[in-house]
């Protein structure tokens, strides 16, 4: 569907009806409620769980049975102020915390609100995403942008909370020695924050060469390309004799399978913590538990993050991480079949795909 001429009404918006049946329609522009702000969605970037929803029509047990704005990696600009709203104003440029919790339940009030079991997640089901240009969000979890931040770079505050959350969670800290299994966009945000944090020694492994290209740029201590068609044990006896035999204090598996996930217990220092950020399994998978048990390997699971949205900001606004690499392409949101489409493929070198909803707005 073509935009509409008239800019004031154009609402154009990336709706997922079934698997790989996306579509771009014309919806009404909300109005904001009490403590809400209307929102202008300036970028978008592509998740894996995007795509995934896209070629799947699920994750788990979040199934799209219904149609579903796509999209939660954004950034917009304030347009209108619902009532109650007093930390924003109009024309203030904010990156979007996409899960918005209930504030009331036990989880909320311990401060682990991403467990809230009332959790409203953009474009997770049957929750509306962001790909549109018009989004009303909740005003407390929109973080306004300092002028040197760009847009971009507010819409990465997303896949960079949930590397920030997981170093946290592996408690990384100055002199840690790092293992990071798997070169995406999370991988890549991971390891910018645990160098960030002080990390001294900083591994990583991917299947692509130009994935260890770029996180040897962002300062890896050393990449590691895995054979796609190893064995678990060829794969872990590779990445051992990579290392130099030299265990990792911390192993942070972002992609979440098997494979990855055995070796994490595997060649992870005795004492130590092994952090599964990656959500690639599905059903039951089989690990050695015996041999974390023994060795006292601390296995830790993060879903999504939570308070970290300000340390993330800190980071980039303060130039210690660094994230504008990871985006490879640029698309318009009329263009977004297409978008999904090299994200979905690798096309073209692609980490992070960029969608762009409004042409006046800066990047």
């Amino acid at each position: 569907m073509a935009p509409n001429t008239n800019a004031e009404e154009d609402n154009l918006t990336c709706v997922l009806y079934g698997v790989r049946d996306l579509r771009l329609e014309q919806r009404p522009i909300p109005e904001p409620g009490e403590n809400e702000v209307l929102l202008k969605i300036q970028c978008v970037g592509i998740c894996g769980s995007d795509v995934h929803y896209v070629v799947h029509g699920n994750i788990g047990n979040y199934i799209v049975k219904s149609p579903m704005v796509i999209g939660h990696e954004a950034s917009g600009i304030v347009v209108k102020t619902g009532t109650g709203v007093t930390d924003l104003s109009v024309g203030d440029r904010v990156a979007i915390e996409p899960g918005v919790s209930c504030r009331k339940c036990q989880f909320c009030k311990i401060g682990k609100y991403n467990l809230c079991p009332s959790m409203k997640f953009c474009a997770t089901p049957p929750v509306d995403g962001n790909l549109t240009r018009y989004f009303i969000h909740a005003a407390d979890f929109c973080y306004k942008l300092p002028d040197h931040m760009t847009l971009e770079e507010g819409a990465l505050l997303e896949p960079l909370s949930v590397g920030v959350h997981a170093c946290k969670k592996a408690n990384i800290t100055v002199g840690s020695s790092v293992l990071i299994l798997g070169a995406g966009p999370i991988g890549l945000a991971t390891l910018a924050t645990a160098k960030a944090m002080g990390a001294s020694q900083i591994y990583i492994t991917d299947l692509t060469e130009y994935r260890l290209n770029l996180a040897k740029d962002m300062g890896a201590t050393k990449t590691i390309q895995i054979k796609k068609n190893d064995s678990d044990e060829e794969a872990l006896n590779y990445v051992r004799n990579e290392m130099g035999n030299e265990l990792p204090d911390v192993t942070l598996d972002c992609t979440g399978f098997q494979q990855t996930i055995k070796m994490g217990i595997e060649i992870t220092k005795s004492g130590g913590v092994l952090v599964i950020v990656g959500m690639g399994a599905s059903g039951v998978v089989q690990l050695p538990l015996f041999n974390a048990l023994s060795r006292e390997v601390d296995i830790k699971g993060v879903f999504r993050y939570a308070n970290d949205y300000p340390n993330a900001l800190a980071m980039i606004a303060s130039k210690q991480v660094n994230l504008k690499p990871l985006i490879t392409h640029h698309f318009k949101i009329e263009d977004s079949l297409k978008a999904f489409e090299t994200a979905e493929t690798g096309a073209g070198g692609a980490i992070k795909v960029m969608i762009h909803l409004d042409e006046t707005g800066d990047s």
